[in-house]
């Protein structure tokens, strides 16, 4: 067995690998050890998935949606109470609680104040940067090994393939600084889907491949509404923007074999 990063040996690879981190509510999508060595995922988590979730937009996401670290943490965010009081919120979801940290003289402030209100900055747009390109990068390749992990030849082809190295040396290495990426939102984070039963559910995230009519690759990526797109194939994007306006700017993930637009969480 080898990795499909590094593509050195990894038979003794004791970790398993989260496609998407766990830090962004994934259980499920996980590879079994092996297929991305220790040392890779090691990597990722340190300078590709960590920066991704430091993000101000993903602190704030995480934040929004308790969703907590393996250490069981949720990241705080900073606000004012007004007029210009700075404080910091922290959720402690095991104890079911929430704090607003302010200084002691910003205390007094408040308790002699009649009323008051918190506003909290929005964080922005996410960043076309290498930040996201390569965390994108990352989760595809994994993404395509998760199809395949039930045949090892499946497995091998992804390591031997020459035109996935591009793509493979862009997460692993940073290579090709400047990659790309299409970014949108195409439903709301606490959007929600029923089922025969009626029962709602919340999409946290999904993801598929795009091939076009150009023989183009494109990996498409929701989590909590926020679509991430990148070209499997090189930095270029144009042709998903070109695919986009030929079908109305529907998603690929909510094309009619996946359920058309009536699928779409509300």
């Amino acid at each position: 067995m080898r990795c499909i990063f590094c593509k050195n040996p990894s038979s003794s690879s004791k970790s398993v690998e989260h496609v998407i981190p766990e830090s962004l509510g994934n259980k499920r999508h996980v590879l079994p050890r092996g297929i991305v060595c220790d040392g890779c995922n090691n990597y990722f988590s340190r300078k590709v998935e960590k920066p991704f979730l430091d993000l101000p937009a993903v602190r704030q996401l995480r934040f929004q949606q308790d969703l907590e670290s393996k250490r069981g943490n949720i990241p705080s965010i900073s606000g004012l109470i007004t007029p210009d009081i700075p404080a910091l919120l922290t959720r402690y979801p095991k104890y079911d609680f929430t704090s607003v940290q302010v200084s002691e003289p910003n205390l007094a402030k408040i308790l002699q104040a009649k009323e008051g209100t918190m506003l909290f900055p929005l964080a922005g747009d996410l960043p076309d940067t290498p930040v996201v390109s390569r965390f994108l990068a990352k989760i595809a390749l994994e993404a395509m090994a998760l199809r395949l992990v039930e045949f090892p030849e499946g497995v091998a082809y992804l390591c031997d393939e020459a035109q996935l190295d591009v793509l493979r040396d862009h997460a692993r290495k940073g290579y090709v600084s400047s990659w790309p990426v299409h970014i949108r939102t195409i439903y709301h984070q606490d959007g929600k889907t029923f089922g025969p039963d009626g029962n709602a559910e919340q999409i946290v995230h999904e993801f598929d491949f795009l091939v076009t009519d150009q023989s183009e690759w494109f990996f498409v990526l929701a989590i909590f509404g926020v679509e991430f797109t990148i070209n499997l194939g090189g930095p270029e994007i144009s042709g998903y923007r070109r695919w986009l306006e030929q079908t109305g700017g529907i998603s690929p993930l909510y094309t009619d074999r996946h359920g058309g637009l009536a699928a779409i969480p509300k």
